[in-house]
């Protein structure tokens, strides 16, 4: 199933995921409708033709209206919407969501969810270091993946339809994988790394780093500019998988200490060179 023009959609959260879908699906040609918070961000999206109509409250019209439904909520207040608006919802529409977590809302939603509406769940693997509609740009999504995380109560046409999502939004590759198996790889690519970044930049106090820093020690703390309130709670989501690799993690730097302290040259090589042929792998998939 393949999205066509005449498609409404909603995005639900106008922030800077939001905001990018609503700024791509417009250019589109898709009709975009969005409620959010803050009329500030209404405001901005409308006078930048980002939106063709946008909202602080719940509209039970616009939201009858839409065919497809975009979510870019915390997880906590996407379950918390669903409860409260979802008989608003057409027969048949479909909602889907950017939410970096999926085994703490899938299963739940499907549950509560009514049996004529279905909720594919999706993760876009792009952003920036600020957020809010007047920093969107759909231009994050290219070259980036797109993850289409499908349970068995999905359809083949939804799990189509999300796929072509990603497609016309412009993502290099759109893979299908299990909420298991996304959880598990969002902590270790994901959520480990802005650990490390955190860490990092919370380890030394010494005010005068930022006069002698070099590319190295930016690029690798980048994501240390962080949204607190969203990552912690993403943190918090994926406890128990995010703990297994960062304890992986602490054992392979642990391993490196060790040959450091030992003066085992060879040793430390051999990482190195292990660490070079896997980012090299990466390296192809820019």
């Amino acid at each position: 199933m393949k999205l066509i023009k005449k498609v409404n959609i909603l995005i639900v959260g106008l922030g800077l995921l939001g905001g990018s879908y609503a700024k791509g699906l417009k250019k589109l040609g898709f009709p975009i409708s969005a409620i959010t918070k803050e009329q500030s961000s209404v405001d901005y999206a409308l006078e930048n033709g980002i939106i063709d109509y946008g909202t602080t409250k719940i509209e039970p019209e616009i939201i009858g209206e839409a065919d497809l439904v975009v979510f870019a909520l915390y997880p906590h207040i996407f379950k918390k919407w669903i409860i409260e608006n979802q008989q608003y919802f057409k027969s048949g529409a479909v909602l889907t969501d950017v939410t970096g977590v999926k085994g703490c809302i899938v299963d739940e939603i499907q549950q509560i969810l009514r049996n004529d509406v279905e909720y594919i769940a999706a993760h876009p693997m792009a952003g920036k270091e600020v957020s809010g509609v007047e920093n969107s740009d759909e231009n994050i999504f290219k070259g980036a993946n797109y993850l289409v995380v499908p349970t068995k109560k999905n359809t083949k046409e939804a799990i189509e339809l999300c796929s072509n999502l990603g497609e016309l939004l412009g993502f290099a590759k759109v893979a299908v994988l299990s909420v298991e198996k996304h959880d598990r790889m969002i902590a270790f690519l994901s959520q480990l790394t802005h650990c490390i970044a955190i860490s990092l930049m919370c380890a030394n106090d010494d005010p005068d780093l930022v006069e002698y820093t070099g590319d190295s020690f930016r690029d690798l703390t980048r994501i240390a500019n962080i949204n607190d309130e969203m990552w912690s709670e993403l943190f918090l989501s994926n406890k128990d998988v995010l703990l297994e690799q960062m304890d992986i993690y602490r054992n392979t730097f642990d391993k490196l200490y060790d040959l450091i302290n030992n003066n085992d040259r060879d040793g430390m090589r051999e990482m190195m060179k292990l660490s070079t042929k896997r980012r090299r792998e990466f390296n192809k998939k820019v």
